[in-house]
């Protein structure tokens, strides 16, 4: 009688290599990119963040996320928010470019990309009537929404440029004091400030409730009045795990930015109406309009920029001079901090120009 006695153990191990398969298919499948099942979106109460404010506000963003269940967050500077997202309590958030910057280099690189922009322009300095000349600000006080935000350091570096020193600490020959911006224009009224760089809605309030006037309007300072005010940034785990759905957040920013073009006047009254929900404080018709004019909206991160925002923040000591320019010792490169690959395809397909290289 022939029992074959290697029979069992080659069934044994057709078992096992089976089971190792199929196991290896679960496992491929449980690591495929797919939808996310929330996206927790941060985002601040400035006219500057108007795409996320009408576009939560009007189901937008909720209607092309689908299933993902979206959590809006609103922050009262980027710093706060890069907080957050560094501590993997946001998966995205509009912010500003110094922000998102400093918190790529901090972390090496790794945590977050910049997948669009958002805002162009729409920030300003406004002081005291008295106030002229930029000669006049020795031994005055300035404020700025938070410490390391855009607005904190294009006025330390711009202070830089007119002789200036400023201290992180708020000593020097300019006091720079970062606060909300609530307690901002409470100060500037009071006569407790000199003046202010913040963004829109901000810079009209202080004209037209603190009787201030513009002393720099931050377009004067870059090339063709082109500065980006607020990106879109994804945090890098999240790009890489749920890439649909950073695209249907991009396809929900490029929805309402549409619709915003096509109803103007409704858009200006929804961002109003967006504003008073979030801070509790209604704009009066000017300072709605003054804001709305002064700023661009636009899925163009400016790229070329950020170099010399990475040297403006090195320059007043707010990040490492390594890591100003296009990259540094420490091996960051400032300008790979971008992802604009989806934010493009979206564009091409509806027909739309693409943000241009650095």
């Amino acid at each position: 009688m022939n029992r074959r006695p290697w029979l069992p153990v080659l069934l044994l191990g057709l078992l096992a290599l089976l089971s190792a398969t199929l196991t290896g298919c679960t496992q491929d499948a449980a690591a495929a990119p797919g939808p996310a099942g929330g996206l927790r979106l941060g985002y601040l109460a400035d006219i500057t963040h108007a795409t996320p404010l009408i576009g939560l506000q009007n189901g937008i963003y909720a209607r092309d996320l689908g299933e993902t269940q979206l959590t809006p967050q609103v922050f009262g500077a980027g710093p706060d928010e890069m907080t957050a997202l560094l501590g993997g309590h946001l998966d995205a958030a509009y912010v500003g470019p110094s922000s998102a910057l400093n918190a790529y280099v901090r972390s090496h690189g790794q945590a977050l990309r910049i997948v669009a922009g958002a805002t162009l322009g729409g920030a300003e300095l406004v002081v005291r009537p008295g106030i002229t000349s930029a000669s006049q600000l020795r031994g005055r006080t300035l404020a700025t929404p938070q410490l390391g935000n855009t607005q904190d350091v294009a006025l330390r570096y711009w202070l830089l440029q007119q002789g200036f020193h400023t201290d992180p600490s708020g000593s020097g020959d300019v006091a720079v004091v970062p606060e909300s911006n609530a307690t901002t224009l409470e100060q500037f009224r009071a006569g407790r400030i000199d003046g202010a760089w913040l963004p829109e809605p901000w810079a009209s309030r202080m004209l037209l409730e603190g009787g201030g006037h513009v002393l720099v309007d931050e377009r004067s300072l870059w090339p063709g009045g082109r500065f980006a005010t607020t990106d879109l940034v994804v945090a890098t785990s999240f790009l890489n795990a749920h890439p649909q759905t950073v695209t249907a957040l991009l396809t929900a920013q490029l929805d309402t930015q549409a619709w915003i073009t096509a109803h103007p006047a409704q858009a200006r009254t929804d961002v109003g109406k967006a504003l008073t929900a979030a801070t509790g404080a209604t704009l009066q018709p000017a300072e709605l309009a003054r804001s709305w004019a002064a700023l661009t909206l636009s899925d163009d991160p400016v790229v070329g920029d950020l170099p010399a925002l990475a040297a403006h923040a090195a320059a007043v000591g707010l990040s490492s001079p390594d890591s100003a320019g296009s990259g540094g010792s420490d091996g960051v490169s400032v300008t790979g901090i971008y992802a604009l690959g989806p934010l493009d395809k979206l564009l091409a397909a509806r027909g739309l120009p693409t943000p241009a290289p650095s």
